[in-house]
């Protein structure tokens, strides 16, 4: 009897600590290729920005992004002829926040040399849609002590 109580707490200790379905199911939805579409901003005006110490909005705009889930990366080609093109590649996290609204936090970690943050630090950022079709990110910054949320808009390719 004791063996098998010791047995059923093992058991739901290990499942306890898998990953949620919702995750899961994301990280299905997730692999594959997608484009930014857009890019846009919650306050009008005139930014120059800079996205994932990379390049501007208008070179992400209509780059490619390839994720491989089972092993968390993942890379993107810029391919805007203004703009430096070649493949840039990253690490990403699906962090569950809540199971009812379906938002995420998604972690991007640059892994290039030239493009990795100087605090080797990622870019924290909300999954605030996916669908098999097209997925959004959204980053909060702040911009003279006001919130400044980017917004960038992938469809499945």
């Amino acid at each position: 009897m004791k063996k098998i109580l010791i047995l059923l707490f093992i058991s739901s200790l290990l499942s306890s600590c898998g990953t949620s379905k919702t995750v899961r199911v994301s990280k299905k939805i997730i692999k594959g290729d997608w484009t930014i579409n857009n890019i846009t901003y919650n306050t009008s005006g005139n930014y120059k920005v800079s996205l994932f110490n990379d390049v501007s909005k208008e070179c992400f705009e209509g780059s490619i992004w390839h994720f491989i889930p089972n092993n968390f990366t993942g890379n993107y080609v810029i391919n805007d002829a203004n703009c430096e093109a070649s493949e840039r590649y990253f690490r990403f996290n699906i962090q569950e926040v809540d199971q009812e609204t379906g938002l995420y936090n998604f972690l991007l970690k640059p892994t290039d040399k030239k493009y990795k943050s100087e605090d080797n630090h990622g870019f924290r950022l909300k999954l605030s849609h996916l669908s098999d079709t097209d997925m959004q990110w959204q980053q909060k910054v702040n911009v003279d002590g006001k919130p400044f949320i980017i917004t960038l808009n992938f469809i499945k390719n």
